[in-house]
Protein backbone atom coordinates (compact mmCIF):
# COMPACT_ATOMS: atom_id res chain seq x y z
CA UNK A 1 0.00 0.00 0.00
CA UNK A 2 1.74 2.82 -0.80
CA UNK A 3 1.28 6.46 -0.45
CA UNK A 4 2.66 10.25 -0.81
CA UNK A 5 2.95 12.88 1.81
CA UNK A 6 3.31 16.61 0.76
CA UNK A 7 2.87 19.52 2.65
CA UNK A 8 0.70 22.42 1.49
CA UNK A 9 0.97 25.49 3.58
CA UNK A 10 2.36 25.45 7.33
CA UNK A 11 0.96 23.13 9.65
CA UNK A 12 -1.11 21.46 6.22
CA UNK A 13 -0.82 18.15 5.08
CA UNK A 14 -2.09 15.58 2.81
CA UNK A 15 -1.31 12.11 2.94
CA UNK A 16 -2.64 10.43 -0.79
CA UNK A 17 -3.68 6.67 -0.56
CA UNK A 18 -4.00 5.85 -4.52
CA UNK A 19 -6.45 2.71 -4.06
CA UNK A 20 -8.19 2.01 -7.72
CA UNK A 21 -10.38 -0.50 -6.69
CA UNK A 22 -12.96 1.72 -5.09
CA UNK A 23 -15.72 3.25 -6.76
CA UNK A 24 -15.74 6.16 -4.57
CA UNK A 25 -13.41 8.35 -3.71
CA UNK A 26 -12.24 9.14 0.24
CA UNK A 27 -11.64 12.42 1.19
CA UNK A 28 -10.91 13.79 4.89
CA UNK A 29 -10.18 17.27 6.52
CA UNK A 30 -9.38 16.89 10.24
CA UNK A 31 -7.53 19.07 12.42
CA UNK A 32 -5.37 17.78 15.03
CA UNK A 33 -4.81 19.23 18.50
CA UNK A 34 -3.67 17.60 22.14
CA UNK A 35 -6.20 16.50 23.99
CA UNK A 36 -7.28 18.54 26.85
CA UNK A 37 -10.07 18.77 28.66
CA UNK A 38 -10.68 22.75 28.26
CA UNK A 39 -10.81 22.14 25.12
CA UNK A 40 -12.05 18.61 24.26
CA UNK A 41 -16.09 19.89 24.41
CA UNK A 42 -15.41 22.34 22.65
CA UNK A 43 -13.76 20.99 19.70
CA UNK A 44 -16.04 17.93 19.71
CA UNK A 45 -19.20 20.68 19.56
CA UNK A 46 -17.56 22.95 16.76
CA UNK A 47 -17.22 19.98 14.01
CA UNK A 48 -20.74 19.15 14.78
CA UNK A 49 -21.93 22.92 14.51
CA UNK A 50 -20.11 23.64 11.24
CA UNK A 51 -21.54 20.28 9.63
CA UNK A 52 -24.88 22.51 9.92
CA UNK A 53 -24.09 24.85 7.55
CA UNK A 54 -21.80 27.09 5.57
CA UNK A 55 -22.55 30.98 4.30
CA UNK A 56 -23.20 29.15 0.54
CA UNK A 57 -25.86 26.61 2.39
CA UNK A 58 -26.97 27.87 5.51
CA UNK A 59 -29.14 24.91 6.66
CA UNK A 60 -28.80 20.88 6.21
CA UNK A 61 -32.47 21.22 3.59
CA UNK A 62 -29.91 23.22 1.50
CA UNK A 63 -26.52 20.90 1.91
CA UNK A 64 -27.83 17.81 1.60
CA UNK A 65 -29.75 19.15 -1.47
CA UNK A 66 -26.07 20.24 -2.79
CA UNK A 67 -24.92 17.21 -1.99
CA UNK A 68 -27.95 15.49 -4.06
CA UNK A 69 -26.70 17.06 -7.16
CA UNK A 70 -23.42 15.50 -6.44
CA UNK A 71 -24.65 12.04 -7.17
CA UNK A 72 -25.29 11.34 -3.28
CA UNK A 73 -22.17 12.48 -2.34
CA UNK A 74 -21.63 12.90 1.72
CA UNK A 75 -20.21 14.53 4.34
CA UNK A 76 -19.65 14.06 8.04
CA UNK A 77 -18.19 15.48 11.24
CA UNK A 78 -16.41 13.27 13.71
CA UNK A 79 -14.17 13.31 16.68
CA UNK A 80 -11.54 10.64 17.77
CA UNK A 81 -8.36 10.40 19.95
CA UNK A 82 -5.43 9.19 18.79
CA UNK A 83 -2.83 8.84 21.42
CA UNK A 84 -2.65 11.83 23.24
CA UNK A 85 -3.99 14.01 20.24
CA UNK A 86 -7.89 14.88 19.57
CA UNK A 87 -9.07 14.63 15.99
CA UNK A 88 -11.85 16.26 14.47
CA UNK A 89 -12.95 17.89 11.04
CA UNK A 90 -15.39 16.08 8.49
CA UNK A 91 -14.72 13.17 6.16
CA UNK A 92 -16.68 13.15 2.63
CA UNK A 93 -17.53 10.79 -0.24
CA UNK A 94 -18.38 10.65 -3.85
CA UNK A 95 -18.70 8.26 -6.61
CA UNK A 96 -15.66 8.57 -8.23
CA UNK A 97 -15.83 10.48 -11.96
CA UNK A 98 -15.39 7.09 -13.78
CA UNK A 99 -18.42 6.12 -12.63
CA UNK A 100 -20.36 8.50 -13.86
CA UNK A 101 -22.90 8.94 -17.07
CA UNK A 102 -22.16 12.22 -18.16
CA UNK A 103 -18.45 12.20 -17.78
CA UNK A 104 -18.50 14.99 -15.17
CA UNK A 105 -16.38 15.62 -11.65
CA UNK A 106 -17.48 15.57 -8.18
CA UNK A 107 -14.22 16.27 -7.16
CA UNK A 108 -13.43 19.56 -7.08
CA UNK A 109 -17.11 20.77 -6.00
CA UNK A 110 -17.20 18.46 -3.06
CA UNK A 111 -13.88 19.90 -1.70
CA UNK A 112 -15.64 23.44 -2.14
CA UNK A 113 -18.06 22.38 0.03
CA UNK A 114 -15.55 21.07 2.49
CA UNK A 115 -13.64 24.37 2.38
CA UNK A 116 -16.96 26.53 3.07
CA UNK A 117 -17.79 24.17 5.62
CA UNK A 118 -14.59 24.83 7.50
CA UNK A 119 -13.56 28.56 6.31
CA UNK A 120 -17.40 30.31 5.85
CA UNK A 121 -19.40 28.99 8.46
CA UNK A 122 -23.18 30.61 9.07
CA UNK A 123 -23.02 33.34 11.11
CA UNK A 124 -25.38 35.55 13.50
CA UNK A 125 -24.27 38.88 14.72
CA UNK A 126 -20.68 37.74 14.28
CA UNK A 127 -21.37 34.89 16.58
CA UNK A 128 -21.38 31.16 15.31
CA UNK A 129 -25.22 30.65 14.59
CA UNK A 130 -27.37 30.30 18.47
CA UNK A 131 -29.66 27.71 17.35
CA UNK A 132 -27.21 25.34 15.59
CA UNK A 133 -25.06 25.77 18.98
CA UNK A 134 -27.63 24.77 21.14
CA UNK A 135 -29.24 21.95 19.26
CA UNK A 136 -25.71 20.24 18.87
CA UNK A 137 -24.75 21.07 22.19
CA UNK A 138 -28.23 19.11 23.12
CA UNK A 139 -26.86 16.20 21.00
CA UNK A 140 -23.57 16.16 22.11
CA UNK A 141 -24.81 16.01 26.23
CA UNK A 142 -26.68 12.59 25.17
CA UNK A 143 -24.04 11.33 23.75
CA UNK A 144 -21.92 11.77 26.46
CA UNK A 145 -24.83 10.93 29.07
CA UNK A 146 -25.75 7.68 26.44
CA UNK A 147 -22.31 5.89 27.43
CA UNK A 148 -23.98 4.46 30.77
CA UNK A 149 -26.45 2.74 29.24
CA UNK A 150 -23.21 0.60 27.66
CA UNK A 151 -21.85 -1.00 30.33
CA UNK A 152 -19.09 -2.75 28.88
CA UNK A 153 -18.31 0.65 26.89
CA UNK A 154 -18.48 2.69 30.11
CA UNK A 155 -16.16 0.42 32.11
CA UNK A 156 -13.63 0.09 29.65
CA UNK A 157 -13.94 4.12 29.62
CA UNK A 158 -13.62 4.00 32.92
CA UNK A 159 -10.37 1.92 33.23
CA UNK A 160 -8.65 4.24 31.16
CA UNK A 161 -9.55 7.26 33.32
CA UNK A 162 -8.40 5.38 36.34
CA UNK A 163 -5.42 4.02 34.78
CA UNK A 164 -4.49 7.11 33.12
CA UNK A 165 -5.25 10.00 35.32
CA UNK A 166 -3.23 13.02 34.80
CA UNK A 167 -2.39 11.63 31.54
CA UNK A 168 -4.41 13.07 28.55
CA UNK A 169 -4.45 9.45 27.45
CA UNK A 170 -7.60 9.00 30.06
CA UNK A 171 -9.40 11.95 28.62
CA UNK A 172 -12.84 11.71 26.90
CA UNK A 173 -12.60 12.36 23.27
CA UNK A 174 -16.10 14.15 23.27
CA UNK A 175 -15.95 16.07 26.35
CA UNK A 176 -17.41 16.23 29.72
CA UNK A 177 -20.44 16.99 30.26
CA UNK A 178 -20.53 19.69 33.13
CA UNK A 179 -17.72 21.48 30.35
CA UNK A 180 -20.18 20.88 27.14
CA UNK A 181 -22.56 22.31 29.42
CA UNK A 182 -21.31 25.52 29.61
CA UNK A 183 -20.14 26.50 26.22
CA UNK A 184 -21.99 29.61 24.64
CA UNK A 185 -21.48 31.04 21.17
CA UNK A 186 -18.98 33.21 22.04
CA UNK A 187 -16.99 30.76 23.59
CA UNK A 188 -17.01 28.54 20.76
CA UNK A 189 -16.84 31.23 18.47
CA UNK A 190 -13.65 32.44 19.55
CA UNK A 191 -12.72 28.62 19.99
CA UNK A 192 -13.35 28.18 16.36
CA UNK A 193 -11.12 31.63 15.25
CA UNK A 194 -8.12 30.35 17.29
CA UNK A 195 -8.25 26.55 16.39
CA UNK A 196 -8.72 26.69 12.83
CA UNK A 197 -5.80 29.37 12.46
CA UNK A 198 -3.68 27.56 14.90
CA UNK A 199 -4.29 23.63 14.74
CA UNK A 200 -2.56 20.99 12.30
CA UNK A 201 -4.95 20.09 9.35
CA UNK A 202 -4.43 16.74 8.05
CA UNK A 203 -6.12 15.96 4.60
CA UNK A 204 -6.38 12.66 3.37
CA UNK A 205 -7.28 11.12 0.24
CA UNK A 206 -7.89 7.33 -0.96
CA UNK A 207 -9.17 6.92 -4.52
CA UNK A 208 -8.55 6.39 -8.03
CA UNK A 209 -7.88 10.43 -9.03
CA UNK A 210 -4.19 10.89 -9.85
CA UNK A 211 -2.01 12.91 -7.24
CA UNK A 212 -1.81 16.03 -9.11
CA UNK A 213 -5.49 16.52 -9.29
CA UNK A 214 -6.43 15.80 -5.27
CA UNK A 215 -3.65 18.26 -4.41
CA UNK A 216 -5.75 21.03 -6.92
CA UNK A 217 -8.58 20.03 -5.04
CA UNK A 218 -7.19 19.87 -1.00
CA UNK A 219 -5.64 23.81 -2.13
CA UNK A 220 -9.61 24.73 -2.57
CA UNK A 221 -10.33 23.45 0.62
CA UNK A 222 -7.46 25.56 2.12
CA UNK A 223 -7.45 28.64 -0.17
CA UNK A 224 -9.59 30.47 2.74
CA UNK A 225 -7.93 28.75 5.63
CA UNK A 226 -6.21 31.22 8.07
CA UNK A 227 -2.99 30.58 9.20
CA UNK A 228 -0.94 31.90 12.07
CA UNK A 229 1.86 29.84 14.01
CA UNK A 230 1.29 26.15 14.21
CA UNK A 231 0.52 23.99 17.92
CA UNK A 232 2.78 21.17 17.71
CA UNK A 233 1.04 18.06 18.13
CA UNK A 234 0.92 15.71 21.79
CA UNK A 235 3.55 12.68 21.53
CA UNK A 236 2.38 9.97 23.65
CA UNK A 237 4.16 10.32 27.12
CA UNK A 238 5.12 6.89 28.90
CA UNK A 239 2.54 5.92 31.61
CA UNK A 240 4.36 5.46 34.71
CA UNK A 241 3.49 2.06 35.64
CA UNK A 242 2.87 1.69 39.64
CA UNK A 243 4.44 -0.44 41.74
CA UNK A 244 1.23 -1.69 43.69
CA UNK A 245 -1.93 -2.04 41.21
CA UNK A 246 -4.68 0.47 41.74
CA UNK A 247 -7.60 -0.96 42.52
CA UNK A 248 -10.96 0.71 41.86
CA UNK A 249 -14.74 -0.69 42.55
CA UNK A 250 -17.94 1.24 41.11
CA UNK A 251 -21.26 0.44 42.47
CA UNK A 252 -24.58 0.58 39.94
CA UNK A 253 -28.04 -1.36 39.34
CA UNK A 254 -26.49 -3.55 36.87
CA UNK A 255 -26.95 -7.47 37.22
CA UNK A 256 -23.93 -8.04 35.02
CA UNK A 257 -20.34 -7.18 36.79
CA UNK A 258 -17.51 -5.42 34.83
CA UNK A 259 -14.06 -6.60 35.38
CA UNK A 260 -11.44 -4.42 33.57
CA UNK A 261 -7.91 -5.17 33.98
CA UNK A 262 -4.92 -2.79 33.05
CA UNK A 263 -1.20 -3.82 32.22
CA UNK A 264 1.90 -2.01 31.75
CA UNK A 265 4.40 -2.69 29.31
CA UNK A 266 8.68 -1.85 29.98
CA UNK A 267 9.74 -2.87 26.83
CA UNK A 268 10.86 -0.88 23.46
CA UNK A 269 9.74 -4.33 21.63
CA UNK A 270 6.08 -2.97 20.74
CA UNK A 271 5.86 -5.79 17.56
CA UNK A 272 6.40 -8.67 20.33
CA UNK A 273 3.94 -7.15 22.79
CA UNK A 274 1.33 -6.76 19.80
CA UNK A 275 1.95 -10.10 19.05
CA UNK A 276 2.11 -11.34 22.64
CA UNK A 277 -1.35 -9.17 23.73
CA UNK A 278 -2.95 -11.23 20.50
CA UNK A 279 -2.05 -14.45 21.57
CA UNK A 280 -3.10 -13.87 25.22
CA UNK A 281 -6.45 -11.96 24.63
CA UNK A 282 -6.91 -10.63 20.95
CA UNK A 283 -8.53 -13.33 19.13
CA UNK A 284 -11.27 -15.88 19.59
CA UNK A 285 -8.77 -18.54 19.48
CA UNK A 286 -6.36 -16.40 22.66
CA UNK A 287 -5.92 -17.58 25.90
CA UNK A 288 -8.21 -15.64 27.67
CA UNK A 289 -11.04 -16.66 25.39
CA UNK A 290 -10.59 -20.09 25.32
CA UNK A 291 -9.36 -20.26 28.83
CA UNK A 292 -11.12 -17.96 31.07
CA UNK A 293 -14.41 -17.86 29.02
CA UNK A 294 -14.60 -21.28 27.12
CA UNK A 295 -12.74 -24.03 29.66
CA UNK A 296 -13.73 -22.52 33.20
CA UNK A 297 -16.63 -20.27 32.07
CA UNK A 298 -15.88 -17.69 34.50
CA UNK A 299 -17.17 -14.75 32.32
CA UNK A 300 -19.08 -14.09 29.50
CA UNK A 301 -16.69 -12.41 27.24
CA UNK A 302 -12.64 -12.00 27.93
CA UNK A 303 -10.86 -10.43 25.61
CA UNK A 304 -7.69 -7.59 25.69
CA UNK A 305 -6.38 -5.01 23.39
CA UNK A 306 -2.86 -3.31 22.94
CA UNK A 307 -2.11 0.61 23.10
CA UNK A 308 0.43 0.49 21.14
CA UNK A 309 1.06 4.47 21.71
CA UNK A 310 1.17 4.24 25.13
CA UNK A 311 2.22 0.10 25.88
CA UNK A 312 -0.16 -0.82 27.68
CA UNK A 313 -2.83 -3.58 27.54
CA UNK A 314 -6.30 -3.52 29.11
CA UNK A 315 -8.49 -6.67 29.52
CA UNK A 316 -12.34 -6.48 29.63
CA UNK A 317 -15.02 -9.13 30.49
CA UNK A 318 -18.38 -9.51 31.71
CA UNK A 319 -18.79 -11.96 35.11
CA UNK A 320 -20.90 -13.28 38.12
CA UNK A 321 -20.48 -10.61 41.20
CA UNK A 322 -19.26 -13.82 43.12
CA UNK A 323 -16.85 -14.97 40.33
CA UNK A 324 -14.34 -11.14 40.55
CA UNK A 325 -11.65 -13.00 42.52
CA UNK A 326 -11.34 -16.41 40.05
CA UNK A 327 -11.75 -14.03 36.99
CA UNK A 328 -9.13 -12.15 38.20
CA UNK A 329 -7.00 -14.85 39.32
CA UNK A 330 -7.40 -16.76 35.81
CA UNK A 331 -6.50 -13.85 33.50
CA UNK A 332 -3.08 -13.38 35.69
CA UNK A 333 -2.66 -17.02 35.46
CA UNK A 334 -2.97 -16.81 31.87
CA UNK A 335 -0.10 -14.16 31.28
CA UNK A 336 2.17 -15.82 33.92
CA UNK A 337 1.56 -18.83 31.12
CA UNK A 338 2.58 -16.34 28.46
CA UNK A 339 6.30 -15.83 30.84
CA UNK A 340 6.89 -18.90 30.83
CA UNK A 341 6.16 -19.77 26.91
CA UNK A 342 3.27 -22.10 27.48
CA UNK A 343 1.67 -22.33 24.44
CA UNK A 344 1.17 -24.54 21.56
CA UNK A 345 2.28 -24.12 18.10
CA UNK A 346 -0.82 -23.84 16.84
CA UNK A 347 -1.73 -20.64 18.86
CA UNK A 348 1.12 -18.74 17.78
CA UNK A 349 0.41 -19.69 14.47
CA UNK A 350 -3.11 -18.54 14.56
CA UNK A 351 -2.02 -15.09 16.46
CA UNK A 352 -0.10 -14.55 13.11
CA UNK A 353 -2.69 -15.54 10.85
CA UNK A 354 -4.90 -12.94 12.70
CA UNK A 355 -2.40 -9.96 12.44
CA UNK A 356 -1.71 -10.72 8.43
CA UNK A 357 -5.92 -10.76 7.74
CA UNK A 358 -6.25 -7.64 9.89
CA UNK A 359 -3.43 -5.74 8.09
CA UNK A 360 -4.30 -6.96 4.10
CA UNK A 361 -7.92 -6.22 5.15
CA UNK A 362 -7.09 -2.27 6.02
CA UNK A 363 -6.49 -2.52 2.02
CA UNK A 364 -10.27 -3.30 1.25
CA UNK A 365 -11.72 -0.26 3.30
CA UNK A 366 -10.87 3.20 2.24
CA UNK A 367 -12.22 5.06 5.85
CA UNK A 368 -9.96 2.30 7.63
CA UNK A 369 -6.85 3.33 5.73
CA UNK A 370 -7.98 6.87 5.98
CA UNK A 371 -8.13 5.96 9.77
CA UNK A 372 -4.68 3.94 10.30
CA UNK A 373 -3.16 6.81 8.60
CA UNK A 374 -4.08 9.68 10.98
CA UNK A 375 -3.61 7.43 13.49
CA UNK A 376 -0.01 7.29 12.23
CA UNK A 377 0.50 11.07 12.13
CA UNK A 378 -1.43 11.71 15.21
CA UNK A 379 0.96 9.22 17.02
CA UNK A 380 4.43 10.47 15.36
CA UNK A 381 4.51 7.58 13.79
CA UNK A 382 5.20 6.72 9.63
CA UNK A 383 4.42 2.66 10.09
CA UNK A 384 2.87 0.75 6.98
CA UNK A 385 0.20 -2.08 6.76
CA UNK A 386 3.07 -3.78 5.22
CA UNK A 387 6.01 -2.92 7.45
CA UNK A 388 3.89 -3.83 10.52
CA UNK A 389 2.50 -7.16 9.01
CA UNK A 390 6.22 -8.21 8.57
CA UNK A 391 7.40 -7.04 11.87
CA UNK A 392 4.70 -9.05 13.74
CA UNK A 393 5.84 -11.81 11.59
CA UNK A 394 9.40 -11.65 12.51
CA UNK A 395 8.68 -12.31 16.00
CA UNK A 396 10.23 -14.94 17.97
CA UNK A 397 8.78 -17.04 20.57
CA UNK A 398 11.67 -15.43 23.26
CA UNK A 399 10.61 -12.06 22.31
CA UNK A 400 7.01 -12.79 22.73
CA UNK A 401 8.16 -14.24 26.53
CA UNK A 402 10.28 -10.97 27.05
CA UNK A 403 7.18 -8.59 26.25
CA UNK A 404 5.07 -10.64 28.45
CA UNK A 405 7.59 -10.57 31.08
CA UNK A 406 7.84 -6.97 30.96
CA UNK A 407 3.81 -6.75 31.56
CA UNK A 408 3.05 -5.66 34.83
CA UNK A 409 -0.57 -5.49 36.69
CA UNK A 410 -1.10 -1.81 36.83
CA UNK A 411 -5.06 -0.79 37.66
CA UNK A 412 -8.13 -3.27 38.12
CA UNK A 413 -11.67 -1.67 37.84
CA UNK A 414 -14.47 -3.65 38.61
CA UNK A 415 -18.55 -2.41 38.16
CA UNK A 416 -20.53 -4.46 40.40
CA UNK A 417 -24.23 -4.03 41.42
CA UNK A 418 -25.25 -2.00 44.17
CA UNK A 419 -26.15 -5.27 46.28
CA UNK A 420 -23.01 -7.17 45.25
CA UNK A 421 -20.44 -8.70 47.32
CA UNK A 422 -17.74 -6.67 49.02
CA UNK A 423 -15.20 -9.25 48.07
CA UNK A 424 -12.35 -7.07 45.92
Amino acid sequence: MTKNRIQLLDNVFLTYVPAVKFKTDFLSAQFITPLRRETAGRNALLSAVLERGCVRYPDMQQLSAALDLLYGASVEHTVRKRGENQLWGFVATCVDDAYLPDGGAVLEPLGDILGELICHPVLEEGLLKGDYVSSERTNLLDAIRSVVNDKRALASRRLLEEMCRGEAYGLSHIGEEGDVAAITPEQLTEHYRSAIASARLELCYCGRAELERVVGVCRRIIRDLPRAGGEPLAMPSPHPGRQEPHVVRDQMDVTQGKLGVGFSVDTDDRDAAFVMNTMFGGTSNSKLFLNVRERLSLCYYASSAYHRSKNLITVSSGIEFENYQKALDEILAQLEAMRRGDWEAWELEGARSCIVNGHQSLADSASRMEDFYMGQVATGRDDTPEGLMEAALAVTPERIMAAARATSLDTIYFLTGKEGRQDA
